[in-house]
């Protein structure tokens, strides 16, 4: 999950109701919440719904990060189809395939005479290399700063700041230095991407503002930087899809919902929460709508390489005839709905505006919890190709993110049963009052053309 950019509108609306919707969450035990519901296939909904399952299967998918294309996220994918199976459904598998990278297999940075030990991460895109070189303090790494500066066969420590990662990097290889060091300028680690290949990087490696700056006292020493196993090429990533279909011969409403997340997870991040969480809760609530009669068809999908620029979600929408984006009136997107240190549940949609999913999760939430769930503006997750396609789409996470989004404390004892519940339910009713059998009403007119802007669709961290 690449970090929503949250609209001033929402912002703002969190930053008065921040008490209110906080005290919203859960007031009423699961029971009471249920009474508000008159169905009994609702009432059969929550009651099924369990965060325990959720919890368990996140558990399973934490144990190693799923980076796209990588033989723990086809372990993944296959682990996602037959829980699939195992609930009834007949689940495919979906290749594709994308240049991408493969994270170092290891990485490692040592000073000579300094007895300390140094917890240094790969950029993606950081390439391979086994380099050693007298430390050089180059500032910002900007190419004025450096105009002065000798840094043939050295290492440059850099801070983080103004310019991207990747401008650091080829700016001090243009004046020779055989590796960079790239520093945070705020507490914690610094987890990044140098954004895409280029044969000019010489090997680079993140620390934390605390370990950057004891580095700054080895100036002049030699440093030696060891990156081994990074490689870019050609990729398979898979998303995974499985069809409830609409009960008995024919349906009244002929359309489409997809309920939808990532599994895959960056490097070095287990990714529990990102997103861990919302193929989990895909999977739970999947299994829970299996006996529920609709007269929507309802497909449940994980994708993989999110985390490199949507291209599972890409992928899918690509493959839909025009008469299934004409069917397709709502995509509930989950990622990272699991965290007990992010805030409260929002939704984001692409343009900022309502459409379906919202009005219909803020009838469930409401409902659930006596506030609807509010909603903003944000990208950078798979609900985007959809919009994109005028397909009513919302996000659904809790925001602010939690402080250890994309580092390895993203870990199965940060995950909130509470929050994990909270959202099933949520989105499980939501889903079911527009899948239910009785359903009437017009279908919702399409939404207005709208390309999401770079900022909405790339990488947050690049700088």
């Amino acid at each position: 999950m690449k970090k929503p950019i949250l609209s001033l509108t929402l912002a703002a609306t969190l930053a008065i109701g921040a008490v209110s919707v906080q005290a919203a969450v859960k007031q009423e035990p699961a029971a009471k919440a249920a009474q508000h519901f008159h169905d009994p296939f609702e009432k059969k909904i929550l009651k099924a719904i369990s965060a325990e399952n959720i919890y368990e299967n996140i558990d399973y998918l934490s144990k190693v990060p799923r980076v796209a294309g990588t033989e723990s996220e086809a372990k993944a994918v296959q682990f996602i189809k037959e829980e699939f199976e195992s609930y009834g459904y007949k689940a495919d598998v979906q290749p594709f395939t994308f240049y991408g990278y493969t994270p170092p297999s290891s990485i490692s940075l040592s000073v000579d005479g300094y007895e300390g030990e140094w917890k240094p991460q790969a950029f993606t895109y950081s390439v391979s290399g086994n380099v050693s070189g007298e430390l050089v303090l180059a500032g910002l790494g900007k190419k004025d700063e450096l105009s002065s500066l000798d840094l043939s066969g050295k290492i440059a420590l850099i801070e983080r700041g103004e310019i991207s990662f990747a401008e650091k990097v080829l700016n001090a290889a243009e004046k020779g230095a055989a590796g960079v060091i790239i520093y945070n300028n705020a507490e914690g680690a610094l987890s990044g991407t140098l954004g895409e290949h280029n044969d000019k990087f010489v090997p680079s490696a993140a620390l934390s503002k605390a370990e950057g700056e004891a580095l700054l006292s080895q100036i002049g020493k030699t440093v030696s930087l060891s990156i081994v196993g990074a490689e870019t090429g050609e990729k398979t990533s898979h998303n995974v899809i499985a069809v409830k279909k609409t009960t008995g011969k024919k349906s009244a409403a002929n359309d489409i919902i997809v309920l939808g997340a990532h599994h895959d997870s960056v490097a070095g991040a287990p990714g529990a929460n990102d997103d861990a969480s919302g193929t989990a809760m895909t999977l739970e609530l999947a299994r829970v709508l299996k006996n529920v009669p609709a007269d929507t068809e309802i497909r449940f999908v994980t994708f993989g390489a999110e985390e490199v620029g949507l291209l599972g979600s890409e992928h899918y929408v690509s493959t839909l005839s025009d008469d299934e984006i004409s069917r397709t009136v709502a995509n509930f997107n989950l990622d990272m709905v699991g965290s007990r240190d992010a805030g409260d549940l929002v939704m984001l949609t692409l343009d900022g505006k309502p459409n379906l999913v919202t009005d219909l999760a803020q009838k469930s939430s409401e409902k659930l919890n006596g506030e609807p769930t509010p909603y903003g503006q944000g990208g950078r997750s798979d609900h985007v190709p959809f919009a994109e396609a005028r397909i009513p789409a919302a996000l659904f996470i809790h925001s602010p993110s939690e402080p250890w989004y994309h580092t390895p404390e993203d870990s199965i004892d940060k995950i909130s049963k509470e929050k994990l519940q909270d959202t099933a339910e949520i989105v499980g009713t939501a889903i079911y009052d527009r899948a239910r059998m009785d359903q009437i009403g017009p279908k919702p007119k399409k939404a207005p053309k709208f390309k999401a802007p770079d900022e909405l669709k790339t990488e947050e961290n690049i700088k």
